[in-house]
């Protein structure tokens, strides 16, 4: 069955590069799901997965870099290489979903070791300043509770307590109460 599995998956990441926009947009949810289930099961299609980061399309990228979340939560190691793609990502015009994608995959590599949150802090606080109040900002702090919660390092846990902290002191709603989480997390 593992067998069967691999060769399935091996199909499908192939088709990431094929010509069909919507084929790719399938096949890219179909892999998020199947990454989110096992994420071992993508490790061999790591390096397939960031080359898709970088297809036209809103719904390939953001789905991969769903697909790359789960694998980092697994093994941040195996995706490191994902860091570019997912920063041209984190400022895409066109879509909220992607920013909010690319967003969530950063912090699970800040969450993951004190040297990759140090490279991804400067991203996420400029994403946090450009985003503060969007649509996707709820998911985006509950996002940086994972970060504090981490292993980031203590210099990335300093700014982003200073980053949150009027607005667990002043916010309302969800702002004020997931901030209030992160500073608590901290402690």
């Amino acid at each position: 069955m593992a067998n069967s599995n691999s060769a399935q998956i091996a199909t499908l990441v192939k088709e990431l590069s094929g010509a069909s926009r919507r084929r790719r947009q399938e096949v890219a949810h179909q892999l998020a799901l199947t990454a989110k289930a096992n994420p071992q099961l993508m490790f061999d299609y790591v390096d397939e997965l960031i080359d898709a980061l970088f297809r036209p399309e809103a719904q390939t990228r953001w789905e991969v870099l769903d697909a790359l979340s789960a694998v980092a939560e697994a093994d941040a190691d195996k995706v490191v290489g994902a860091f570019d793609g997912a920063e041209a990502s984190l400022f895409d015009n066109g879509s909220a979903t992607v920013r909010l994608a690319a967003f969530v995959f950063l912090c699970r590599l800040a969450a993951s070791s004190a040297e990759r949150s140090d490279e991804a802090w400067p991203l996420l606080d400029e994403a946090i300043q450009c985003y503060h109040g969007d649509a996707e900002y709820r998911d985006m702090l509950v996002a940086l509770l994972a970060v504090a919660r981490g292993n980031a390092s203590d210099a990335t846990k300093k700014a982003l307590g200073a980053r949150v902290k009027f607005d667990s002191e002043n916010g309302s709603g969800y702002v004020k109460t997931l901030s209030a989480e992160i500073i608590d997390a901290l402690k």
